[in-house]
């Protein structure tokens, strides 16, 4: 029961970000002495670390967040490997051939994902399609509706490794995401793992035709 709070635990810092421990309880249905505990004994193991944020009145809040070791819990599909690999390709075949392997991905990819949507009814069927092939994938998805569109979150990057040695991997998924919600929706990543955010976040809407040239 510990180890299961635990990694319960690792995972709300992963998918929601820096939180206090009264945030977690409530979201964890756990009592706030217990995940004090918990959170004390991560911290002791270096998987977790806080900042003690003053407010105008009142004590300080303790926020709690993962640390580089924490998110390390959550591998990157065998990172090693893949730079390895990416390195050897690049070696024997130069960019050109780092480029057709990303590109075979992405149509492999695309295949898959328009398979899934096909019986999808309307853009957020299709949304929610492409969240859960992401989380079988690793990427740890979530779908959040908006007024005029949706959110698709990813609180973790699967191949986090292979993307910082060349981002050519997110330009793909990027258009790849595109390309299988249709031409009529505009997708744009509003945050990004690689550029200092904590995850990844895509826009996905319905084309503002009123904004077309006349």
């Amino acid at each position: 029961m510990a180890d299961r709070t635990r990694n319960r635990l690792l995972h709300a810092l992963k998918a929601t970000g820096p939180q206090t421990a009264a945030d977690l309880a409530k979201g964890l249905n756990v009592t706030p002495v217990a995940v004090r505990q918990h959170l004390d004994g991560l911290h002791r193991d270096g998987l977790v670390g806080f900042a003690d944020q003053k407010g105008s009145v009142g004590r300080p809040k303790r926020i709690w967040d993962l640390t580089d070791d924490g998110h390390q819990q959550f591998p990157d599909s065998h990172s090693n490997l893949a730079v390895s690999l990416l390195s050897g390709v690049s070696d024997l075949y130069g960019e050109e051939g780092l480029e057709k392997l990303i590109a075979h991905r992405e149509a492999k990819s695309r295949q898959t994902y328009r398979n899934a949507m096909e019986d999808a009814p309307d853009l957020g069927g299709r949304v929610q399609a492409l969240a859960e092939l992401r989380s079988r994938e690793g990427y740890m998805a979530e779908v959040i509706e908006e007024e005029n569109g949706f959110l698709l979150v990813e609180n973790h990057c699967s191949i986090c490794a292979a993307a910082t040695a060349n981002q050519g991997f997110c330009r793909s998924e990027l258009n790849l995401f595109q390309e299988v919600l249709g031409p009529g929706v505009n997708v744009s990543r509003i945050e990004h793992l690689l550029s200092g955010d904590r995850r990844c976040m895509y826009r996905i809407a319905p084309h503002d035709k009123s904004r077309d040239p006349l």
